[in-house]
Formats: structure tokens, sequence, C-alpha cells
């Protein structure tokens, strides 16, 4: 059976533009993705939100992971606030494992973004998450959190963001979802 240490944000201090935050929406896409992952014969382990990013990594890495999948959104720099739209999944470049899962999974929400155009899979070599954990990383930017038509689109999608991503999983597995 194939294992995912599943990490969403722990950023609770991130709010989303039409209320909430970044942690509370990221959580309820987990929530949401453990009945396709259980039906899916995928085994989980979701991160503890009290140990932040490091303890993420950490646990991740305190045992054996076939994936390590980050859920978050993003937020634009002060001077774009607002203005841009879009999903990055970041991968390893040193990893080409990691990037077929992003491209998988970027290419995948093409199919339910509205914008498909702007769904990308993004090498990054700073995020902790994906180029220091063990277990094969993607972390999931899911649009952005202070753009009101992302958000918006981020809320009212959460259980077909979820199966989009464990769909994602199986693709990457190789298994029926």
């Amino acid at each position: 059976m194939p294992s995912v240490f599943l990490s969403p944000s722990t950023q609770e201090h991130n709010y989303y533009v039409n209320g909430g935050t970044e942690e509370y929406y990221a959580n309820l896409i987990a929530d949401a993705m453990v009945p396709y992952l259980r039906a899916s014969g995928i085994t989980y382990v979701r991160n503890d939100p009290e140990r932040g990013a490091a303890g993420a990594i950490a646990d991740s890495n305190a045992a054996y992971y076939d994936v390590h999948l980050a859920l978050h959104s993003n937020a634009a720099p002060p001077q774009l606030a607002g203005k841009l739209r879009g999903i990055d999944i970041y991968f390893s470049p040193t990893s080409a494992e990691s990037e077929r899962l992003a491209t998988i999974i970027a290419n995948n929400f093409k199919s339910i973004y509205p914008l498909p155009d702007k769904s990308t899979a993004r090498p990054t070599t700073t995020l902790g998450e994906v180029v220091r954990t063990r277990a094969v990383a993607a972390f999931c930017e899911i649009g952005y959190h202070d753009n009101p038509q992302d958000a918006a689109w981020i809320r009212g999608n959460l259980t077909p963001i979820a199966a989009n991503l464990v769909q994602s999983l199986c693709d990457y597995f190789g298994i029926p979802f």
C-alpha cells in the first residue's frame, strides 16, 4: 500500500480575503481527502499542527513515506496583493520523481481550476517541505487566498480539490482511484 505524509498548512495567521485562514482551509481539504485516500488504498499520516513546518519535516523523515504532500494557499507580495491567481505545485529540481508528482498534480488541477493555463509545476530549492524531506515531495499552493476569486473558488470546491489531489496520487502510484 502506498503511504503519504499529509501536511496541511499550520499558518493560522495567513487570512483569506473572504474569511478564514490558510490553516483552516488546508485542513478542510485534507479532511475531505481522507475518504478518497482510504477508498484508494493509500495509507496516510497527518502532520501535528502544533509542530509547524519544521516538525512536519522531522515527523515525515522519522518514518518511511512514499510521498510528502504539503497543502497550502498562496499570497501575493504587498504590491500585487489581490491581483494574482493560479496554482503552483513545487518540486525539487534534484528529484525526477518529485517533478513527476508535481507535474501530475498541476496537470490534473487544469481540469477543475477556472484558469487552467495558470496551473503549473515549478522547481524550488528553498521550500523545506520539498528539499528537506526524504520522501518524494510536492508543495501545493492551491490558489491565492488574498485574491477574492481564488479564495471563493477554494471555499466552494473543497471536495473537488480533495478528489483531484487523491486522483493525482493514484496516477502517480499507478493505482485505481
